[in-house]
Protein backbone atom coordinates (compact mmCIF):
# COMPACT_ATOMS: atom_id res chain seq x y z
CA UNK A 1 0.00 0.00 0.00
CA UNK A 2 1.44 2.97 -1.17
CA UNK A 3 2.38 5.97 1.62
CA UNK A 4 -0.92 8.69 2.02
CA UNK A 5 0.62 12.24 1.49
CA UNK A 6 -0.07 14.66 3.81
CA UNK A 7 -2.92 16.84 2.60
CA UNK A 8 -5.09 19.17 5.12
CA UNK A 9 -8.32 19.51 3.97
CA UNK A 10 -11.66 19.76 4.92
CA UNK A 11 -12.32 15.94 5.59
CA UNK A 12 -9.64 15.84 8.27
CA UNK A 13 -8.77 17.52 11.21
CA UNK A 14 -5.69 19.16 12.73
CA UNK A 15 -5.44 18.85 16.78
CA UNK A 16 -2.79 19.88 19.51
CA UNK A 17 -2.98 16.60 22.16
CA UNK A 18 -1.46 17.88 25.10
CA UNK A 19 -0.28 15.53 28.38
CA UNK A 20 1.06 16.13 31.67
CA UNK A 21 1.74 14.38 34.76
CA UNK A 22 4.29 12.51 36.23
CA UNK A 23 6.81 11.26 34.28
CA UNK A 24 7.19 6.96 33.46
CA UNK A 25 8.33 5.13 30.78
CA UNK A 26 5.50 3.84 28.52
CA UNK A 27 4.00 6.98 27.90
CA UNK A 28 4.69 8.25 24.65
CA UNK A 29 4.51 4.80 23.39
CA UNK A 30 1.13 4.20 24.75
CA UNK A 31 0.17 7.44 22.68
CA UNK A 32 1.59 7.29 19.73
CA UNK A 33 0.69 3.87 19.00
CA UNK A 34 -3.19 5.14 19.09
CA UNK A 35 -1.95 7.81 16.79
CA UNK A 36 -0.84 5.40 14.92
CA UNK A 37 -3.79 3.27 15.06
CA UNK A 38 -5.54 5.80 13.08
CA UNK A 39 -2.84 6.63 10.53
CA UNK A 40 -2.33 10.48 11.72
CA UNK A 41 -0.02 12.61 10.22
CA UNK A 42 2.55 14.17 12.81
CA UNK A 43 3.26 18.17 12.24
CA UNK A 44 5.18 19.14 15.29
CA UNK A 45 5.79 17.17 18.73
CA UNK A 46 7.70 18.52 21.85
CA UNK A 47 8.53 17.06 25.55
CA UNK A 48 10.19 18.38 28.42
CA UNK A 49 10.40 16.77 31.85
CA UNK A 50 11.15 18.96 34.86
CA UNK A 51 11.66 17.06 38.44
CA UNK A 52 10.10 14.00 37.07
CA UNK A 53 7.09 15.94 35.98
CA UNK A 54 6.46 15.03 32.07
CA UNK A 55 4.71 17.53 29.54
CA UNK A 56 4.24 16.28 26.19
CA UNK A 57 2.82 18.01 23.13
CA UNK A 58 1.56 16.80 19.97
CA UNK A 59 0.17 17.94 16.78
CA UNK A 60 -1.26 16.25 14.50
CA UNK A 61 -3.52 16.00 11.12
CA UNK A 62 -6.28 13.26 11.84
CA UNK A 63 -7.73 12.08 8.30
CA UNK A 64 -11.30 12.38 9.19
CA UNK A 65 -13.07 12.93 12.32
CA UNK A 66 -11.17 12.98 15.71
CA UNK A 67 -13.79 11.98 17.87
CA UNK A 68 -13.10 8.00 18.02
CA UNK A 69 -8.88 9.53 18.16
CA UNK A 70 -10.05 11.62 21.23
CA UNK A 71 -11.91 8.65 23.39
CA UNK A 72 -9.01 6.22 22.56
CA UNK A 73 -6.17 8.50 24.21
CA UNK A 74 -8.28 9.76 26.93
CA UNK A 75 -8.76 6.08 28.11
CA UNK A 76 -5.08 5.60 27.85
CA UNK A 77 -4.53 8.81 29.81
CA UNK A 78 -6.66 7.47 32.69
CA UNK A 79 -4.48 4.15 32.54
CA UNK A 80 -1.64 6.24 32.73
CA UNK A 81 -2.76 8.63 35.18
CA UNK A 82 -1.74 11.58 33.11
CA UNK A 83 -4.07 14.29 32.25
CA UNK A 84 -4.70 15.44 28.54
CA UNK A 85 -6.36 18.58 26.17
CA UNK A 86 -7.08 18.68 22.81
CA UNK A 87 -7.04 21.98 21.30
CA UNK A 88 -8.43 22.06 17.37
CA UNK A 89 -6.01 24.02 15.39
CA UNK A 90 -7.59 26.10 12.29
CA UNK A 91 -6.17 25.33 8.90
CA UNK A 92 -5.33 28.73 7.93
CA UNK A 93 -3.69 29.40 11.33
CA UNK A 94 -1.30 26.36 11.22
CA UNK A 95 -0.37 27.71 7.37
CA UNK A 96 0.24 30.37 8.84
CA UNK A 97 2.64 29.17 11.75
CA UNK A 98 3.95 27.07 8.68
CA UNK A 99 5.07 30.36 6.73
CA UNK A 100 7.06 31.68 9.50
CA UNK A 101 9.65 28.61 8.58
CA UNK A 102 12.97 30.34 7.88
CA UNK A 103 12.63 33.36 10.30
CA UNK A 104 15.41 34.51 12.03
CA UNK A 105 16.41 32.91 14.89
CA UNK A 106 18.34 33.33 17.87
CA UNK A 107 19.86 31.59 21.12
CA UNK A 108 19.94 33.76 24.23
CA UNK A 109 21.95 32.61 27.11
CA UNK A 110 21.49 33.72 30.76
CA UNK A 111 24.54 33.08 33.43
CA UNK A 112 24.95 33.99 36.77
CA UNK A 113 26.11 32.10 40.24
CA UNK A 114 22.14 31.15 40.66
CA UNK A 115 19.56 32.02 38.51
CA UNK A 116 16.62 34.21 40.26
CA UNK A 117 13.04 34.38 39.20
CA UNK A 118 13.60 38.09 38.79
CA UNK A 119 16.53 36.94 36.08
CA UNK A 120 13.97 35.51 34.27
CA UNK A 121 11.10 37.85 34.68
CA UNK A 122 13.17 40.60 33.25
CA UNK A 123 14.99 39.07 30.60
CA UNK A 124 12.09 37.57 29.41
CA UNK A 125 9.84 40.95 29.51
CA UNK A 126 13.00 42.60 27.44
CA UNK A 127 12.14 39.14 25.04
CA UNK A 128 8.89 40.36 24.80
CA UNK A 129 8.87 44.18 24.30
CA UNK A 130 11.15 43.32 21.45
CA UNK A 131 8.60 41.13 19.48
CA UNK A 132 9.95 38.14 19.89
CA UNK A 133 8.86 34.32 20.69
CA UNK A 134 10.39 32.11 23.21
CA UNK A 135 10.32 28.56 21.41
CA UNK A 136 11.93 26.58 24.17
CA UNK A 137 13.98 27.27 27.77
CA UNK A 138 16.50 24.56 28.44
CA UNK A 139 18.94 24.33 31.59
CA UNK A 140 22.42 23.63 30.50
CA UNK A 141 24.00 23.61 34.24
CA UNK A 142 23.77 20.96 36.40
CA UNK A 143 21.39 20.43 39.45
CA UNK A 144 21.93 22.66 42.38
CA UNK A 145 20.76 21.38 45.83
CA UNK A 146 18.90 23.89 47.62
CA UNK A 147 21.11 24.32 50.78
CA UNK A 148 24.28 24.32 48.02
CA UNK A 149 26.61 27.23 48.97
CA UNK A 150 29.36 27.21 46.54
CA UNK A 151 30.80 30.74 45.71
CA UNK A 152 32.37 29.35 42.44
CA UNK A 153 28.91 28.20 41.54
CA UNK A 154 27.36 28.35 37.95
CA UNK A 155 24.02 28.30 36.69
CA UNK A 156 22.75 28.75 33.36
CA UNK A 157 19.53 28.47 31.24
CA UNK A 158 19.31 28.97 27.13
CA UNK A 159 16.56 30.38 25.37
CA UNK A 160 15.24 29.69 21.84
CA UNK A 161 14.19 32.83 20.34
CA UNK A 162 12.23 32.80 16.87
CA UNK A 163 11.76 36.43 15.23
CA UNK A 164 13.41 39.50 14.67
CA UNK A 165 13.92 42.39 16.93
CA UNK A 166 12.59 45.97 15.50
CA UNK A 167 16.00 47.60 16.66
CA UNK A 168 18.90 44.97 17.34
CA UNK A 169 20.66 47.93 19.04
CA UNK A 170 18.17 48.77 21.67
CA UNK A 171 17.16 45.22 22.15
CA UNK A 172 21.04 44.55 22.95
CA UNK A 173 21.32 47.43 25.10
CA UNK A 174 18.12 46.72 26.99
CA UNK A 175 19.93 43.29 27.82
CA UNK A 176 22.94 44.95 29.03
CA UNK A 177 20.86 47.15 31.34
CA UNK A 178 19.56 43.64 32.81
CA UNK A 179 23.00 42.09 32.84
CA UNK A 180 24.18 45.17 35.10
CA UNK A 181 21.51 45.93 37.11
CA UNK A 182 21.18 42.36 38.15
CA UNK A 183 24.57 40.70 38.09
CA UNK A 184 24.03 38.50 35.35
CA UNK A 185 25.80 37.51 32.12
CA UNK A 186 23.58 37.48 28.87
CA UNK A 187 24.96 36.81 25.78
CA UNK A 188 22.71 36.60 22.17
CA UNK A 189 23.87 34.70 19.13
CA UNK A 190 22.47 33.74 15.91
CA UNK A 191 21.29 30.08 15.99
CA UNK A 192 22.82 29.67 12.59
CA UNK A 193 24.80 26.02 11.95
CA UNK A 194 28.17 27.89 12.26
CA UNK A 195 27.34 27.97 16.25
CA UNK A 196 27.18 24.53 16.58
CA UNK A 197 30.32 23.78 14.81
CA UNK A 198 32.71 25.85 16.17
CA UNK A 199 36.34 24.55 15.66
CA UNK A 200 38.70 27.33 17.02
CA UNK A 201 38.98 28.90 20.07
CA UNK A 202 41.78 31.98 20.83
CA UNK A 203 42.21 33.34 24.21
CA UNK A 204 44.54 36.41 25.18
CA UNK A 205 46.56 35.76 28.03
CA UNK A 206 47.25 38.21 30.74
CA UNK A 207 44.16 39.05 33.06
CA UNK A 208 42.29 36.63 30.56
CA UNK A 209 43.59 32.84 30.56
CA UNK A 210 45.60 34.01 34.09
CA UNK A 211 44.27 36.14 36.51
CA UNK A 212 47.23 39.08 36.76
CA UNK A 213 49.11 41.22 34.31
CA UNK A 214 52.74 39.64 34.14
CA UNK A 215 54.61 42.60 33.01
CA UNK A 216 53.62 44.10 36.38
CA UNK A 217 54.72 41.19 38.34
CA UNK A 218 58.32 41.48 36.29
CA UNK A 219 58.26 44.89 37.37
CA UNK A 220 57.68 44.72 40.59
CA UNK A 221 60.59 42.31 40.77
CA UNK A 222 62.44 44.42 39.05
CA UNK A 223 61.39 47.60 41.21
CA UNK A 224 60.16 49.38 38.64
CA UNK A 225 56.11 48.76 39.87
CA UNK A 226 55.33 52.66 39.73
CA UNK A 227 57.25 53.49 36.63
CA UNK A 228 55.71 50.31 34.33
CA UNK A 229 52.02 51.64 36.41
CA UNK A 230 52.36 55.18 34.76
CA UNK A 231 53.31 54.42 31.08
CA UNK A 232 50.33 51.68 31.31
CA UNK A 233 48.34 54.85 32.58
CA UNK A 234 49.08 56.70 29.60
CA UNK A 235 48.17 54.47 27.65
CA UNK A 236 44.68 54.01 28.59
CA UNK A 237 44.24 57.91 28.31
CA UNK A 238 45.24 57.16 24.80
CA UNK A 239 48.71 59.16 25.03
CA UNK A 240 50.56 55.74 23.61
CA UNK A 241 49.15 53.24 21.53
CA UNK A 242 50.36 49.45 22.41
CA UNK A 243 53.30 48.99 20.76
CA UNK A 244 54.80 51.81 21.91
CA UNK A 245 53.49 51.34 25.72
CA UNK A 246 54.86 48.03 25.35
CA UNK A 247 58.51 49.26 24.51
CA UNK A 248 58.75 51.93 27.27
CA UNK A 249 57.42 49.46 29.95
CA UNK A 250 60.12 46.65 28.46
CA UNK A 251 62.58 48.74 28.27
CA UNK A 252 62.14 49.52 31.99
CA UNK A 253 62.95 45.50 32.64
CA UNK A 254 66.40 46.22 31.01
CA UNK A 255 68.87 44.60 33.12
CA UNK A 256 66.23 41.93 35.14
CA UNK A 257 68.19 38.31 35.71
CA UNK A 258 66.23 35.75 33.52
CA UNK A 259 65.34 33.97 36.73
CA UNK A 260 63.07 36.12 37.10
CA UNK A 261 60.82 34.88 34.74
CA UNK A 262 60.99 31.23 36.03
CA UNK A 263 59.46 32.96 39.29
CA UNK A 264 57.25 34.50 37.98
CA UNK A 265 56.32 31.38 35.63
CA UNK A 266 56.13 29.16 38.81
CA UNK A 267 53.09 30.68 40.18
CA UNK A 268 50.89 32.27 37.31
CA UNK A 269 47.45 32.12 38.72
CA UNK A 270 44.43 30.29 36.23
CA UNK A 271 41.46 31.69 35.85
CA UNK A 272 38.67 30.31 37.66
CA UNK A 273 37.71 27.20 35.39
CA UNK A 274 40.30 27.49 32.87
CA UNK A 275 41.71 24.03 33.67
CA UNK A 276 38.03 22.88 33.19
CA UNK A 277 37.31 24.49 30.05
CA UNK A 278 40.48 23.52 27.92
CA UNK A 279 40.29 19.31 29.37
CA UNK A 280 36.66 20.27 27.72
CA UNK A 281 37.58 21.58 24.36
CA UNK A 282 41.08 18.94 24.37
CA UNK A 283 38.40 16.12 24.37
CA UNK A 284 36.10 16.71 22.15
CA UNK A 285 38.91 17.78 19.33
CA UNK A 286 38.75 22.00 19.46
CA UNK A 287 42.36 23.53 18.78
CA UNK A 288 43.51 26.25 21.24
CA UNK A 289 45.61 29.35 20.70
CA UNK A 290 47.16 31.90 22.71
CA UNK A 291 47.11 35.29 20.73
CA UNK A 292 48.74 37.52 23.29
CA UNK A 293 50.12 40.61 23.95
CA UNK A 294 52.12 39.21 27.02
CA UNK A 295 55.08 37.16 26.32
CA UNK A 296 55.75 33.98 25.14
CA UNK A 297 57.55 32.53 27.89
CA UNK A 298 54.25 32.50 30.15
CA UNK A 299 52.67 31.25 27.46
CA UNK A 300 54.81 28.02 26.81
CA UNK A 301 54.38 27.13 30.46
CA UNK A 302 50.26 27.47 29.74
CA UNK A 303 50.57 25.51 26.54
CA UNK A 304 52.25 22.75 28.44
CA UNK A 305 49.79 23.03 31.69
CA UNK A 306 46.42 23.18 29.29
CA UNK A 307 46.76 21.55 26.33
CA UNK A 308 47.34 24.48 24.31
CA UNK A 309 47.66 24.28 20.65
CA UNK A 310 49.43 27.66 19.89
CA UNK A 311 51.21 30.01 21.21
CA UNK A 312 51.35 33.97 19.65
CA UNK A 313 52.92 36.02 21.77
CA UNK A 314 55.82 38.48 22.91
CA UNK A 315 59.46 37.45 22.73
CA UNK A 316 61.34 38.96 25.02
CA UNK A 317 64.84 39.84 24.16
CA UNK A 318 67.61 38.00 26.65
CA UNK A 319 71.72 38.24 26.65
CA UNK A 320 74.05 36.79 29.13
CA UNK A 321 70.84 35.68 31.52
CA UNK A 322 69.45 39.03 31.35
CA UNK A 323 66.85 40.95 30.06
CA UNK A 324 68.03 43.45 27.29
CA UNK A 325 64.93 45.94 27.80
CA UNK A 326 63.72 44.94 23.82
CA UNK A 327 61.00 42.80 22.51
CA UNK A 328 61.79 40.77 19.52
CA UNK A 329 59.98 42.09 16.25
CA UNK A 330 56.96 41.47 14.97
CA UNK A 331 54.88 43.29 17.80
CA UNK A 332 51.72 41.05 18.99
CA UNK A 333 49.57 44.03 18.93
CA UNK A 334 45.52 44.32 18.35
CA UNK A 335 45.98 44.11 14.61
CA UNK A 336 48.27 41.01 14.46
CA UNK A 337 46.28 39.25 16.57
CA UNK A 338 43.35 39.75 14.50
CA UNK A 339 45.60 38.82 11.21
CA UNK A 340 46.78 35.49 13.30
CA UNK A 341 43.47 34.09 13.92
CA UNK A 342 42.85 35.07 10.19
CA UNK A 343 46.11 32.99 9.56
CA UNK A 344 45.48 29.99 11.58
CA UNK A 345 41.55 29.94 10.09
CA UNK A 346 42.76 29.49 6.92
CA UNK A 347 45.70 26.69 7.93
CA UNK A 348 42.89 24.80 9.26
CA UNK A 349 40.69 25.35 6.77
CA UNK A 350 37.58 26.81 8.41
CA UNK A 351 35.95 30.13 8.07
CA UNK A 352 35.59 32.80 10.78
CA UNK A 353 32.88 32.32 11.89
CA UNK A 354 33.54 28.70 13.22
CA UNK A 355 36.53 30.76 15.46
CA UNK A 356 35.69 31.50 19.02
CA UNK A 357 38.35 34.51 20.71
CA UNK A 358 38.27 35.75 24.42
CA UNK A 359 40.20 38.69 25.68
CA UNK A 360 39.50 41.51 28.24
CA UNK A 361 41.29 44.68 26.39
CA UNK A 362 41.17 47.27 23.81
CA UNK A 363 44.12 45.41 22.07
CA UNK A 364 41.38 42.63 21.58
CA UNK A 365 38.41 43.85 20.08
CA UNK A 366 39.40 43.61 16.34
CA UNK A 367 40.17 39.90 17.15
CA UNK A 368 36.57 39.67 18.93
CA UNK A 369 35.23 41.46 16.18
CA UNK A 370 36.75 39.00 13.78
CA UNK A 371 35.71 36.10 15.29
CA UNK A 372 32.12 34.07 15.32
CA UNK A 373 31.88 34.46 18.45
CA UNK A 374 34.13 36.99 20.73
CA UNK A 375 33.75 37.07 24.11
CA UNK A 376 34.67 39.97 26.70
CA UNK A 377 35.90 38.18 29.46
CA UNK A 378 36.18 40.33 32.57
CA UNK A 379 36.73 43.19 30.76
CA UNK A 380 36.65 46.63 31.24
CA UNK A 381 33.50 48.74 30.46
CA UNK A 382 34.41 50.14 27.20
CA UNK A 383 35.27 46.62 26.04
CA UNK A 384 32.23 45.05 27.34
CA UNK A 385 30.14 47.49 25.54
CA UNK A 386 32.22 47.28 22.09
CA UNK A 387 32.15 43.46 21.97
CA UNK A 388 29.17 41.09 20.68
CA UNK A 389 28.96 38.87 23.80
CA UNK A 390 30.35 39.47 27.58
CA UNK A 391 31.18 37.63 30.46
CA UNK A 392 31.76 39.22 34.01
CA UNK A 393 30.23 37.25 36.42
CA UNK A 394 31.43 33.43 36.03
CA UNK A 395 34.98 31.48 35.20
CA UNK A 396 36.37 30.87 32.01
CA UNK A 397 34.53 27.26 31.95
CA UNK A 398 31.29 29.31 31.61
CA UNK A 399 32.10 29.78 27.49
CA UNK A 400 31.24 26.27 27.04
CA UNK A 401 27.65 27.16 27.52
CA UNK A 402 27.45 29.78 24.87
CA UNK A 403 28.96 26.46 22.62
CA UNK A 404 25.70 25.13 23.87
CA UNK A 405 27.42 22.62 25.86
CA UNK A 406 25.80 21.07 29.05
CA UNK A 407 27.04 19.89 32.16
CA UNK A 408 25.91 17.20 31.72
CA UNK A 409 27.67 16.08 28.68
CA UNK A 410 30.98 17.48 30.35
CA UNK A 411 30.69 14.85 32.95
CA UNK A 412 30.65 12.30 30.49
CA UNK A 413 33.88 13.01 29.52
CA UNK A 414 35.88 12.59 32.83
Amino acid sequence: MAPRLFNVDAMSEIVLINLSGEDKPGITAAVTGILGNFDVDILDVGQAVIHNYLTLGILVNVPGSSEALRKEILFAAHELDVSVRFEPVDPSSYEEWVGLQGRSRYILTLLARRIKASHISAVTRVIAEHTLNIDGIVRLSGRVPVDHDDPQAKACIEFSLRGEPPEKAAFRSALMNVSSALDVDIAVQEDTIFRRHRRLVAFDMDSTLISTEVIDELARLAGVGEEVARVTERAMQGELDFKQSLKERVALLKGLDESSLVEVGNRLPLMEGAERLFSTLNKLGYKTAILSGGFSYFGRILQRKLGIDYVHANELEIRDGKLTGKVQPPIVDAARKAELLRSLAADLNITLEQCIAVGDGANDLQMLSAAGLGVAFHAKPIVRESAEQSISNLGLDSILYLMGIRDRETHRLK
